[in-house]
């Protein structure tokens, strides 16, 4: 439980968290994700042979961005009318499962993350640093298994006074997004209700997530232009970047 208490404002909502996806939100790691997505599924239809249409952008918003990696392949593979045995946890990067897929997809994401590094975004880094200042309660929600590395690789490492990512999904057998249950537990760690606290994300399924979950306000971040679409999923709020979202502060 965090012993911050103070509140902010997002227009005349009292908002005393700040829930913060990672991927797209507080670093560019989506553009990362998505290359190895992109790689992962037009190597697996390539190799089917049967002329299918590669795995688009399109795809990436719908099917994939902002689930876990399990949940992200059986999805995009349901789409395409795709069936591979589902597989064990501990399938390797080989196999042809859908465990295994997203076993090569992690391995994947981790080449290009220690290729290309990654970078935060300085307007969430800001206002992150504005809230801690003022004492309003901070935490990051992901699905990913490798948020401990992206953080440190961003030097973001203390930023956050919890934490709630793909390893805490696995051992507390946590539905992934568009359920609200990462976000509530994150809420839960920081020792406040879903009704006070604000849900920023850039994906669909976090979005969803968060009108689910009954949060306070629910901040559509929009980097790719599709911001009709993050308010269909339950946005009250659309910004391009985090620096544009106007918050006021006061003491709870």
């Amino acid at each position: 439980m965090t012993a911050r208490s103070a509140v902010a404002h997002i227009g005349d909502v009292a908002c005393s968290g700040f829930l913060f996806d990672m991927d797209g939100v507080v670093t560019a790691t989506a553009r990362v994700h998505e290359r190895a997505w992109t790689r992962l599924f037009d190597g697996f239809l390539e190799e089917r042979g049967r002329g299918e249409a590669p795995f688009s952008a399109d795809d990436y918003l719908e099917y994939v961005d902002g689930r876990p990696r399990v949940d992200g392949v059986t999805s995009f593979l349901a789409s395409r009318s795709i069936e591979i045995p589902h597989g064990t946890p501990s399938d390797p990067p080989t196999a042809h499962t859908v465990c295994g897929l997203a076993a090569r997809k992690d391995e994947m994401f981790l080449h290009e993350l220690d290729e290309h590094g990654v970078e935060a975004f300085p307007g969430t880094v800001a206002l992150i640093r504005r809230l801690r200042a003022a004492h309003v309660a901070v935490a990051l929600v992901t699905a990913s298994r490798n948020a401990v590395r992206v953080l440190d690789a961003a030097g973001l490492t203390d930023l956050f006074d919890a934490r709630v990512d793909g390893l805490d999904v696995d051992r507390l057998s946590l539905a992934g997004k568009p359920e609200p249950e990462t976000y509530l537990e994150a809420a839960r760690r920081l020792g406040l209700d879903a009704g006070t606290c604000v849900v920023l994300e850039d994906a669909l399924a976090g979005v969803e997530a968060g009108r689910r979950g009954g949060f306070a306000v629910v901040v559509g971040v929009d980097r790719t232009h599709h911001a009709d679409a993050l308010r269909e999923a339950g946005a009250d709020v659309v910004v391009p970047d985090l620096s544009d979202l106007e918050v006021r502060f006061a003491a709870a």
